[in-house]
């Protein structure tokens, strides 16, 4: 991963130079990719899907003029390291998975204009960190057993954001609901769980799945969808991601 965002740091420095005398060259360098980091520890459960999810942003990257370059190492959360990337995606990271150096670094990060988007298990990390439970906006409590896997019927209550705004009122899917403790008031909800269209449900009429705010000088994006392998199959669920990416990056 090091090498190609070395390359890619490489063209973006050598190309501006070289454009003063081609405007050819100014509007190809225009058009270099952003970079999103995929960061996918885990310290607790592991997901099976961290692979298809991958996969999805990937895709979703090469259709849509972004790169996602995968991280298992807390070893990359540096500042200078991480000033190379527009976003980092938290996919379905569990439990303790920075120390306490490399907190700072991605909390200076943020505080610089960078940008979070967590998915689905990103909600089930760094319980001991504060300020990441206020980045991400609320933490894991506890989800429906035998089957944990339901499917739900979804209000969505804003569809003014690019995550959102190719829903209908109601979306119903099956993946695995997660019931959260600790949610800020400081987010802007945009799918809330109807706790009536399924068993399991603890957080009553207030169940918000999928969420965005402004944040410590950065933007942050959560979803609670992901568990499954079929969730990446899902056009919309895919768009629901893009959408949080894109929202993420500043482009809409």
């Amino acid at each position: 991963m090091k090498y190609v965002v070395c390359f890619l740091l490489t063209l973006c420095f050598t190309l501006p130079i070289a454009a003063q005398d081609d405007p050819t060259i100014e509007a190809e360098a225009k058009k270099m990719p952003e970079l999103v980091l995929v960061f996918t520890k885990t310290e607790g459960y592991r997901h099976k899907s961290i692979d298809k999810g991958v996969q999805t942003l990937r895709e979703l990257g090469r259709q849509n003029g972004f790169i996602a370059l995968q991280t298992e190492s807390g070893e990359d959360f540096t500042v200078q390291n991480l000033n190379n990337y527009k976003l980092v995606v938290f996919l379905n990271t569990t439990m303790d998975v920075l120390d306490a150096t490399q907190q700072r670094a991605f909390e200076s990060y943020v505080k610089s204009g960078g940008a979070y988007m967590g998915v689905h298990a990103a909600a089930d990390t760094e319980y001991d960190w504060p300020w990441y439970g206020k980045l991400v906006g609320g933490y894991f409590d506890s989800h429906p057993s035998d089957p944990n896997v339901r499917k739900a019927t979804i209000n969505v209550v804003n569809k003014s954001h690019p995550a959102t705004e190719h829903l209908s009122d109601t979306w119903i899917r099956t993946d695995e609901w997660y019931n959260y403790k600790t949610l800020s008031s400081e987010t802007t909800v945009l799918l809330n769980l109807d706790e009536s269209s399924y068993e399991g449900g603890t957080n009553g009429t207030n169940h918000p799945i999928a969420w965005y705010q402004e944040f410590d000088g950065g933007r942050a994006f959560y979803t609670g969808g992901g568990h499954t392998d079929d969730s990446y199959d899902e056009p919309m669920f895919r768009q629901h991601l893009l959408g949080g990416i894109e929202w993420c990056l500043k482009r809409k």
